[in-house]
């Protein structure tokens, strides 16, 4: 049985060589150029030229790019990709699948999520492929995640969401004249993102994640995952609050992909759970 996903769990291609994952690169193009995640370009790298005045963009791999892969495959293939909405990879990977013949071996599934739920469920596929259980089992051990997991996001720089379409415009004008933080999460079909309450200290925007956590029964049956841009020493902020209200809990610091950055922007914090 083959895994397949792509940068979007924050593994490099030779992590998920190591972890028995075939990571797909999602490309981001900065000035005219194209870099795929991690083997042209690093996070630090990336973040740099955006520093220096850079505009970036995004995409996922090109259908073709993923009919190659999985057309190298002649087993039971499981292939998770980021949420249907907040990428077009799902559509792709679908769009794929429906070109190559004799695909009923392949399953496309979407996740509803990225970073670091996606990583677990992508980990947690390999797993379970170890332990001999199905595909059919494998997917509904997924659904779980899938049905379980929720994202915080807090942005340092609205402009970068709204440049991705992930924020209306105006509450991006409102949040950088004011100079608010909003808590933004995941719509009800976790399509598209939202904001659900503006605060005016980074702290006080974390407590209102940690409340959000606690109605959702956040114990040691879930992993939490803070995920930032270039701002480690917040991460680490973030992440030892949680840590003192949700202390049977696995927690994660990870550093997000440069196509990730290019949505969230330098500076912001993302926050996530999925049981496990």
């Amino acid at each position: 049985m083959k895994i397949i996903a792509d940068t979007a769990t924050l593994f490099s291609p030779q992590d998920g060589e190591n972890l028995g994952i075939t990571v797909v690169p999602v490309s981001v193009a900065v000035d005219g150029k194209a870099y795929k995640d991690y083997q042209e370009i690093t996070s630090d790298e990336f973040i740099k030229l955006v520093e220096q005045g850079s505009v970036p963009t995004s995409s996922q791999p090109s259908v073709g790019e993923i009919i190659e892969v999985l057309e190298k495959s002649d087993e039971e293939t499981v292939f998770i990709t980021v949420g249907d909405g907040l990428s077009g990879a799902y559509q792709t990977a679908v769009g794929a699948k429906n070109c190559i013949e004799n695909s009923e071996n392949i399953h496309i599934i979407n996740s509803k999520t990225l970073a670091g739920p996606l990583r677990y469920m992508a980990k947690k596929a390999v797993s379970l492929k170890e332990k001999g259980l199905s595909v059919e089992k494998i997917k509904e051990e997924i659904g779980k995640g899938i049905d379980s997991s929720v994202s915080f996001v807090i942005p340092d720089n609205f402009e970068f969401l709204k440049r991705s379409g992930r924020l209306a415009p105006m509450t991006a004008k409102i949040g950088t004249t004011l100079k608010l933080l909003p808590v933004l999460t995941q719509t009800d079909d976790k399509k598209r993102i939202k904001p659900i309450v503006i605060k005016r200290s980074w702290s006080s925007a974390v407590d209102t994640i940690v409340q959000k956590l606690q109605l959702m029964g956040v114990d040691e049956r879930y992993m939490l995952s803070v995920c930032y841009a270039d701002t480690y020493d917040r991460a680490v902020m973030v992440v030892n609050r949680l840590k003192e209200k949700f202390k049977k809990a696995e927690t994660e610091i990870l550093q997000l992909s440069p196509a990730l950055i290019t949505h969230g922007g330098p500076g912001c914090i993302v926050v996530q759970a999925v049981l496990k």
